[in-house]
């Protein structure tokens, strides 16, 4: 019986802290995501406001049109090689994130990245939320009189606003209410939805243009080395969008019928669909430029500057359709999964996922999200956090264990993963290692250059140092004392190598 095929059940013994129906491995007769899961999956994620803004606020630094498709065909190139390689344990195994990093961490020591990532996935789930609420704010002061007049202000934002946040809130909470299946059920039509948007307003911007031709002579402001510092800031700014997904795959692609559905389905939904859909922003807001004088880059201000009441309702309703669709898939999924496996005997996926939604407000992203030079610094942040921890996945996965886990081990205090009582000091180390060096340049000045590929640096960084550090308890034990590529915690420590 292989490991990827192995029937497990609390049956076996297995440590009720380590256990549950959520973390366990997906059998194989329930694995039922094709690629056009996860093709629709990708699409509803990629298609939101946060994303059209990103992509097209690459003109409001400085960019030409063609600068900045470059810059996102780069950062998604990236994405989707390490997204499919992240993605091929959970495929094979059925199990989600948090359970494959104790491979690298231990059983106790794994649950640092896991609360790094939760923290972030959480941040993003805030981020989304305040974009959506400002789309539905701004449609009912159009739509309802006297609502802008709702404009008291409490804790940074108006009576209106947060009337409209707790609104977007509550469809948040009622979609994730029946768990995962529910999720792909929404996401299958919820991408499409957002396109038909999309070319309708590409269809404006060409005809305002009287053609593509006018849309790319908008000439680039930046040159040069200047252009070089920008399209580094901005592609690692890409990947940090979605350095979450780039860990928490697995939460997904442990449902995937084969490793070519998720293949297949991911790079049809990431990297096309995303150079696509930012392609189409940016078409769009070099159309804004002609059509009135300046680049309006936020989708919501687009609809109501057309001034028909039509456009911004269904304008405004695939907008909050597309950020709920990325919301739920990207931002409650996996810390919902996190949330589980920190407290396994008393979460599970609904209320973990509701639960997350609540902490989420505590990033306050009204006060801060409408400067998008910040928004990039705070994606190299983001992206230089958790760089480290792709690294280190990545290298366990493939160069240590050689794309074979004991599926036992994951879930018992004795097993390969234990390490000493729970950590593995060397993951742990290799993991700092990486978040000093990839973060430096934010605390030394003189270093603020490395802030640019502060991903990369992270990732490649922690992935090597796990190697080195790992690599002498590989090679003491004997090849015939090892259980499909792991390494026997017992046989570590009579090698005298445990942590």
């Amino acid at each position: 019986m292989s490991a990827s095929t192995a029937r497990l059940d609390a049956s076996q013994g297995f440590d009720p802290g380590l256990y549950n129906d959520d973390l366990r491995p997906v059998e194989a007769e329930e694995r039922n995501w094709t690629w056009v899961n996860y093709t629709t999956v990708w699409m509803g994620m990629v298609h939101n406001i946060v994303a059209y803004v990103t992509a097209a606020s690459l003109l409001s630094l400085g960019m030409s049109a063609g600068q900045a498709i470059l810059t996102v065909i780069t950062a998604n190139v990236v994405l989707i090689l390490a997204m499919c390689a992240n993605s091929v344990a959970g495929a094979k195994y059925g199990l989600p994130f948090p359970v494959l990093i104790r491979a690298a961490f231990g059983a106790k020591g794994a649950q640092v990245p896991v609360i790094v990532r939760a923290a972030v996935a959480m941040f993003w789930f805030a981020v989304q939320t305040y974009a959506g609420s400002v789309a539905i704010n701004a449609i009912l002061g159009e739509l309802i009189p006297g609502w802008k007049s709702l404009d008291s202000e409490f804790l940074g934002m108006g009576l209106n606003n947060w009337l409209s946040f707790g609104l977007f809130w509550i469809l948040h909470v009622y979609v994730i209410n029946h768990g995962m299946s529910r999720v792909k059920f929404f996401e299958l039509w919820a991408g499409p939805l957002v396109i038909v948007m999309a070319l309708v307003l590409v269809a404006w911007a060409i005809s305002k243009a009287n053609g593509l031709g006018p849309l790319f002579e908008q000439p680039a402001k930046v040159h040069g080395a200047a252009f070089w510092a920008l399209f580094g800031t901005s592609v690692t700014g890409l990947i940090g969008v979605w350095s979450t997904l780039v860990l928490n795959i697995p939460d997904f692609t442990r449902f995937s019928r084969s490793q070519r559905d998720q293949v297949i389905g991911q790079t049809i939904g990431l990297p096309v669909t995303t150079v696509l859909f930012s392609l189409m922003s940016i078409i769009i807001t070099s159309g804004t430029v002609v059509a009135f004088g300046k680049p309006i880059a936020d989708p919501v201000q687009l609809l109501i500057a057309f001034d028909n009441p039509w456009v911004l309702i269904f304008g405004g309703f695939a907008l909050l359709v597309a950020t709920l669709s990325v919301n739920i898939a990207a931002n409650v999924v996996s810390p919902a999964y996190d949330l589980v496996n920190l407290f396994p005997r008393r979460l599970n996926f609904v209320k973990a996922g509701v639960i997350s939604t609540v902490l989420a407000i505590v990033f306050v992203p009204w006060l801060w999200f409408d400067d998008a030079e910040r928004v990039y610094n705070v994606l190299n942040v983001i992206g230089g956090a958790l760089g480290p921890v792709a690294g280190i996945m990545l290298v366990d996965f493939f160069l240590v264990r050689r794309k074979q886990y004991d599926l036992a081990s994951f879930y018992t205090r004795d097993g390969a993963f234990q390490y000493s009582n729970g950590w593995n000091a060397r993951g742990l180390l290799a993991l700092a290692v990486g978040l000093v060096v990839g973060l430096i340049g934010h605390v030394v000045p003189a270093l603020d250059g490395l802030n640019d590929y502060s991903w990369f640096i992270g990732l490649a960084v922690g992935g090597a140092a796990y190697y080195v550090l790992m690599k002498p308890v590989t090679e003491m034990v004997p090849p015939e004392q090892r259980i499909e590529g792991r390494v026997d915690h017992e046989d570590v420590a009579e090698a005298g190598l445990a942590s």
